[in-house]
């Protein structure tokens, strides 16, 4: 269901390059075997979250404070 709301949308791509970014931190093996192809994404997902950080903190931000406010 998050495909037809575009702010749902944005929220789980957001919490994909966050996990991702996360996981590379702790464990950067895992994401650095798999660079092409469908598991690709995730490798990606990860440097797009490692390079635009204060970027992504600051979507994050908008993001919750967007979430928290009445509509």
């Amino acid at each position: 269901t998050a495909l037809f709301n575009f702010t749902s949308l944005l929220l789980v791509i957001l919490l994909l390059i966050c996990t991702c970014a996360y996981v590379h931190q702790l464990f950067p093996a895992i994401l650095d075997r798999n660079k092409t192809g469908i598991t690709g994404i995730f490798w990606k997902c990860a440097r797009i979250g490692e390079r635009l950080s204060p970027y992504m903190s600051l979507c994050c931000g908008v993001m919750a404070v967007s979430e928290r406010s009445p509509s």
